[in-house]
């Protein structure tokens, strides 16, 4: 009796077993088959001037995709901060349960497409967040396109870059005068016969990452805005987590635009054109930039786009002094080939304004008032800026504002006139000269 009971349980213990291994097969299969569909959705192909991206709408959009189906059901797919965008080249061609985007990247700033450039290598990286939305579920997707320009540095030495670096070496000692090569070992040095290698240390540093915002009491907003004009509020530019230790930041130049025609500029090298509008950048550790400015708005459109070019250096990067005897955080006072300097970094951000509710009158006409001035300083900007602009750059650092404009022209004609004039005047005194002598020899 004992054995055959011993005989039952073991063989219900392998069929306990043997379910329990189909179940498990079955979840890894169910599970491997979700992973390989949710892989599989979303394409991204990269051209020169274009990211087209293929999105597969999540299967609770299958039915609402059909003819019959409201609108409030479809899900929504839009980029990040483009929420309810009307320009439809920043809106995705739906067909079915696929979606399309076709962003520019020559005109990367039409639908807020961030670009990142190594000022080393010349690798150029555009990237932005699209957005899936329904009512059960909320998917970001991060698409990117990565293009190669200008020389390529490997930053891992190999055997043929090492032989290049070897030939190329007496040809810059040749160019190069002032570099002495010392080959002569100092008196008494000795190097041990064995060399043993304890401790072996790589580390890449990180590619930065940058996010852009506007806080109001020190509350942010989320990215799909609305303000009344005459708001105030703060734009903050920071970097990511792990690039904050390894990177610092200066906004360069920063243009306002109403994504049509108007476009002015508001950061010029690393400086305020009109602190009423908008103040300089600040930072405490170089990591966060942040700056104060008044919501406003041009005449012929609800939104406004801000274009921000922002140098990302190794540690932080210096500040500008400006007219105002403030520092703004702007572009360093080196030129761009600083080995400082290791990215450009190109982003955007929509704000739409609204002044038709509930906002101060007067304070909307001092601000259409201070952008006809700020039209006009940027037309003398662009008038100062013709010829040779890094002389200019140069000579607007070295010189207060008061001596930037000539103090006077002169005319070719008057200046020749003046050259005869001298020249003649010098020949009259010669000639007495010579009499003076004469006489005093008779």
């Amino acid at each position: 009796m004992l054995g055959l009971r011993n005989n039952k349980f073991l063989v219900s213990a392998k069929m306990l077993g043997s379910q329990q291994l189909w179940h498990a097969a079955s979840l890894a299969i169910i599970v491997f088959c979700g992973f390989a569909h949710a892989k599989g959705t979303h394409k991204v192909h990269c051209s020169e001037d274009q990211m087209r991206v293929e999105i597969g709408l999540p299967s609770d959009g299958d039915v609402s995709s059909t003819s019959n189906s409201s609108d409030a059901e479809r899900p929504q797919i839009y980029l990040e901060g483009l929420k309810g965008y009307p320009d439809v080249r920043c809106q995705p061609e739906i067909n079915g349960a696929l979606a399309v985007f076709r962003l520019s990247l020559s005109d990367f700033y039409e639908c807020g497409v961030t670009r990142m450039v190594n000022q080393l290598t010349g690798k150029k990286v555009y990237y932005h967040k699209i957005i899936i939305e329904s009512a059960s579920s909320k998917e970001i997707v991060s698409v990117k396109c990565i293009t190669t320009s200008g020389p390529v540095y490997n930053v891992m030495m190999n055997g043929t870059n090492l032989a290049q670096e070897q030939q190329q070496q007496p040809q810059q000692q040749q160019q190069h005068h002032g570099v002495v090569r010392r080959d002569v070992l100092p008196a008494g040095f000795q190097e041990p016969d064995d060399l043993e290698i304890t401790t072996s240390l790589t580390k890449r540093a990180p590619e930065p990452r940058l996010s852009i915002g506007v806080s109001q009491d020190n509350q942010k907003f989320t990215r799909d805005l609305t303000v009344k004009s005459g708001t105030p509020l703060t734009m903050e530019i920071n970097l990511d987590e792990d690039s904050a230790p390894v990177y610092g930041l200066g906004v360069n130049y920063l243009d306002v635009t109403d994504t049509h025609t108007s476009s002015e500029t508001l950061i010029f090298k690393g400086c305020t054109v009109d602190p009423y509008l908008f103040e300089n950048f600040n930072t405490v550790d170089g990591d966060i930039l942040s700056a104060k400015f008044k919501a406003f708005k041009f005449p012929d459109s609800s939104y406004v786009q801000f274009r921000a070019t922002v140098n990302v250096c190794l540690d932080k990067c210096l500040g500008t002094q400006c007219s105002n005897n403030q520092v703004g955080f702007g572009r360093r006072k080196r030129e761009i080939s600083s080995a400082n300097k290791v990215y450009e970094i190109s982003l955007a951000m929509f704000l739409q304004v609204d002044d038709i509710e509930g906002v101060n009158k007067n304070e909307v006409l001092q601000l259409e008032e201070k952008l006809r001035e700020l039209k006009l300083a940027n037309q003398r900007l662009a008038r100062n800026s013709r010829g040779n602009f890094a002389e200019l750059s140069r000579s607007m650092e070295q010189l207060p504002a008061s001596s930037a404009v000539p103090a006077f022209v002169v005319d070719e004609r008057e200046l020749g006139q003046l050259s005869s004039g001298a020249g003649s005047s010098v020949i009259c005194g010669l000639w007495a000269l010579i009499c003076a002598l004469c006489w005093r020899l008779l």
